[in-house]
């Protein structure tokens, strides 16, 4: 069976604008969770969050040369990051309207970003509303797909927070099934009122900075923000530079709760030992865990719980959301971008504003960048209603 390789990458942040911008940021501990600037929502100045500071007219600006206010904010930063991850692999306009090329992208948003605009055409309007077409999920892929040309196998997932990483391993295994030669893969959220507003309700909203694994944590800061990566058969390669292997993944549903993990970590420890065995590797194999980490009471605790049944001490581990914040839908693809760029230079990226462990394990993250010789690391990414997914990188 093919090995499935990591040729390309783009990503968008808080923290950057490139893949050199994000990791500059990682490497300097250089957290990207401000006060909001573009969005006039009754939390801005009071719930702090990964805001990208880039205005959407100005993304607008770089990528068309004509205005079109349907695309979403959402859209603008699949484009950014999908246009880079395009470059950096190489592929060719020949290469992207092959119909062996696919195309996956996630989101929780979508273009609920415009959901005023909607709701304002629909009380002026009585034709319908051109913003419709872009409140769909799917129409985040459908505007790469036509910017990009793509004619291959496309698709849009929606699994909450684990969105993107389930379109990275949905990705895989189009291209194990025979169904595409290459996959371009990942996905992208912004900021919204609706989803602020909706996280508030939940009561799980940090009103300061989100301190991962720690035992006084808050809550988490939503983020925006959008990554690709390019998947392709080993033999296809052709010499090009490779990142990484996708070695393993899994993904499962503890179906405990709307929005809750079971105390076990049942879903979290399930989609862990899959991706192990799905990689041939054990536990002791991984050298670096990029946890999803929010924040919150619960996630943390179960992530934490999970992790001491899998590994019992687990490797050293992190959360990333403490630098963009939770970009919801992005993130496991911003996720996995950060873990493939760790596994290839070699280098622990920290968890920010930890203080005291856990009492239920005691796991300490890793507070500080370092460079550490590792082969292989894993990913995690949680969303609600129970759906768990993990990735699992490895050096070419």
């Amino acid at each position: 069976m093919s090995r499935i390789m990591i040729t390309g990458m783009g990503v968008i942040s808080a923290i950057g604008t490139t893949l050199k911008e994000n990791r500059d940021s990682l490497i300097n501990e250089r957290g990207g969770i401000t006060q909001l600037e573009f969005y006039p929502t009754a939390y801005a100045g009071r719930l702090p969050c990964g805001e990208i500071k880039i205005s959407s007219a100005a993304l607008h600006k770089s990528l068309f040369t004509y205005p079109d206010p349907t695309i979403t904010r959402s859209g603008l930063l699949v484009l950014h990051a999908a246009e880079e991850a395009i470059k950096d692999s190489g592929l060719t306009q020949e290469q992207l309207a092959s119909t062996d090329t696919a195309l996956v992208g996630a989101t929780t948003v979508g273009g609920m970003c415009l959901t005023d605009e909607l709701f304002s055409d629909a009380h002026e309007k009585i034709s319908g509303s051109p913003y419709t077409s872009s409140y769909d999920c799917a129409s985040i892929t459908l505007v790469a797909q036509k910017r990009f040309g793509i004619l291959g196998e496309i698709n849009t997932i929606n699994t909450a927070c684990s969105s993107s990483a389930n379109a990275i391993l949905y990705g895989a295994r189009l291209i194990r099934q025979g169904f595409a030669r290459r996959a371009i893969v990942g996905g992208a959220d912004s900021l919204a009122k609706f989803t602020i507003n909706g996280f508030n309700a939940l009561n799980i909203l940090s009103y300061g900075l989100c301190a991962p694994f720690d035992r006084d944590r808050r809550g988490l800061n939503l983020g925006e923000g959008a990554a690709f990566l390019v998947l392709e058969k080993e033999e296809d390669v052709n010499g090009k530079k490779i990142y990484a292997e996708l070695s393993g993944y899994g993904n499962s549903n503890d179906a405990f709760h709307p929005s809750s993990i079971s105390l076990e970590g049942e879903g979290p420890y399930l989609s862990m030992k899959e991706a192990l065995e799905r990689a041939k590797l054990n536990a002791g194999d991984i050298g670096y865990i990029n946890a999803h980490g929010t924040g919150t009471e619960n996630n943390d605790e179960t992530e934490s719980v999970s992790m001491q049944r899998l590994f019992g001490t687990p490797p050293p581990f992190a959360s990333t959301k403490s630098f963009t914040g939770h970009t919801l839908g992005a993130s496991g693809a911003i996720e996995a971008v950060y873990s493939v760029m760790g596994l290839a230079h070699q280098e622990l990226y920290p968890s920010l504003q930890f203080r005291e462990p856990i009492p239920a394990t005691g796991f300490i993250p890793v507070k500080h960048y370092r460079k550490q010789a590792f082969q292989h690391i894993m990913s995690n990414s949680f969303g609600f209603g129970g759906n768990c997914s993990t990735l699992i990188f490895s050096k070419p």
